[in-house]
């Protein structure tokens, strides 16, 4: 900042200062329109993008490569708002304060410094100064992450009178019996893997960083061993599972190296789960995934044994057979799925935007009902939503007799009409939903993971990605944090908690 002290006296000079002054400002000015017009363009761009999150099935993006793009264009757009603040700030204005969004949570470490003046006498009169207030900004800070070595000790005692045996404490039982990992390394490499998709070459290189030198074969063997112990849990969880009123039930495709063939193979993950929430039930909503080296109708049969209920399922063809094998078990289709089979025709086709117009009615009343009993549900439904999937059932037969039977309107009414009793069982019982999004959203966290390791080594690989995703996708159901959770629960499981009372470690009862 120029002070009267800075100025020169002579006029020829002074004059040639605030040219000077004058061009400066100029090009700050200059630099302040171009990284306004670049934010502006950038901020276009993420416009786009949104456009394409939300647009037409046809123009929507990857969601992974949309968070990419988005995750580099606002880095620019960073950049350009600091070179806009440098421009402000070249020009004589004050730098732009930004305050923190939110409070910075309580439990975090708070490191204190005091930035002082240096003399704490007046300017102007000399005396001294007494504080009158503080200016106080939170900021969050990172120490990367570390390692540390937890040294056990156990001394050994004798007795000087007499020559018995050394008296000294049990060893603490671990999951990795003479290993160096504590049971919250495991943890961590559990989260890290199959939470937040790092695969285990790229965590050994992370740790090599830290001088830390572990093969990813290690690595693999304190995974196997924590799949061992965790797996009766997974299998709780899906004996609860087959005891609930209704499910929802869905599976992916799982890569397996078959090194037989040097190639892979199309394994399955099959996941079940249960949500209640919608209509006031209590049982806490759960997830079980199950590996299977196939897709055969007899994988969900073993799965769910005897189970009697509401089966909320898309349209695979081997659902159905788990409705004849005499047991009460009801199928309910996923609307969602009917759908998708006509959104794809309906830019070309009056009769599939019709009857996406009358599905988006059914959808509208949902909204009303979710959250209401189970049975304020099914009155409003039968009241509202009847009237609209009778009309849309005599629609559909109308037209399927007027278009050419090897069309794909044809394909997309036959398979709404074939499975319309369980499209139609919304209608007469409240617990059942609209679709089987409930599913399809617990098996989003496999399909990322799947995109990161790109597949399994084996089937037995399989079904520890299954075991430990189950209890990693229970956490975040829960609201537990994975990491602590498994730590703790890894640490009980070594030192002998029984195997008839896992139920005793499940997450949900960590926030009971």
């Amino acid at each position: 900042m120029l002070v009267e002290a800075d100025l020169p006296e002579d006029i020829e000079a002074l004059r040639a200062f605030a040219l000077e002054q004058s061009r400066k400002l100029t090009d700050v000015m200059v630099a302040k329109v171009e990284a306004d017009a670049e934010i502006e363009r950038l901020q276009s761009i993420i416009d786009a993008f949104m456009r394409h999150r939300f647009g037409r099935k046809s123009e929507q993006l990857d969601p992974d490569q949309l968070e990419f793009g988005l995750e580099d264009v606002e880095t620019a757009l960073g950049q350009a708002r600091a070179a806009r603040e440098a421009a402000i700030v070249k020009a004589g204005g004050a730098r732009p304060r930004k305050a923190n969004r939110g409070a910075l949570p309580a439990h975090l470490e708070r490191i204190e410094q005091v930035v002082d003046v240096e003399a704490k006498a007046c300017p102007c009169c000399g005396g001294a100064l007494h504080q009158i207030g503080e200016d106080v900004a939170e900021r969050l800070d990172v120490v990367p992450a570390s390692f540390r070595v937890l040294v056990t000790r156990r001394p050994r005692y004798g007795c000087r009178s007499c020559e018995g045996a050394a008296v000294q404490a049990p060893a603490p039982a671990r999951i990795v019996e003479g290993g160096i990992p504590t049971e919250a390394l495991i943890a961590h490499v559990l989260v890290t893997k199959y939470a937040d998709h790092v695969p285990l070459y790229r965590q050994a290189q992370i740790y090599a960083r830290q001088g830390v030198q572990l093969d990813r074969s290690t690595l693999a063997d304190w995974v196997g061993r924590a799949a061992w112990y965790l797996r009766p849990l997974r299998d709780r969880i899906l004996e609860e599972l087959r005891r609930s009123q209704r499910l929802f039930a869905d599976e992916t495709t799982a890569p397996v190296l078959d090194p037989g063939r040097g190639r892979t193979k199309t394994g399955q993950l099959w996941a079940y789960a249960r949500d209640d929430r919608p209509w006031g039930g209590d049982d806490p909503p759960l997830v079980a995934y199950v590996y299977a080296p196939d897709r055969k109708s007899e994988r969900a049969q073993s799965h769910l044994g005897s189970y009697s209920g509401i089966l909320q399922v898309d349209g695979y063809s081997g659902y159905p057979a788990l409705a004849k094998r005499g047991q009460q078990l009801s199928l309910a289709f996923c609307w969602s799925h009917v759908r998708r089979k006509f959104y794809e025709l309906a830019e070309n086709s009056p009769v599939a935007a019709e009857v996406l117009r009358r599905i988006a009615m059914l959808y509208a009343i949902e909204d009303q009902v979710r959250g209401t009993s189970a049975e304020q549900r099914r009155a409003m439904r039968a009241e509202q939503a009847r009237a609209i999937v009778d009309d849309l059932h005599l629609y559909l037969e109308a037209r399927l007799r007027q278009i050419s039977a090897k069309s794909k309107l044809a394909d997309a009414i036959r398979y709404a009409l074939t499975r319309w009793t369980g499209l139609s069982l919304f209608l007469d019982d409240g617990r059942v939903e609209l679709d089987s999004n409930t599913v399809e959203r617990s098996i989003r966290p496999l399909a990322l993971n799947r995109k990161n390791a790109l597949f399994a080594g084996s089937d037995e690989g399989g079904d520890n990605w299954a075991v430990i995703a189950t209890l990693i996708e229970n956490c975040k159901i829960s609201g537990v944090n994975p990491h602590t959770w498994l730590a703790e629960t890894l640490a009980k499981l070594a030192n002998g908690h029984p195997a008839n009372a896992v139920g005793e470690l499940m997450p949900w009862t960590a926030v009971a």
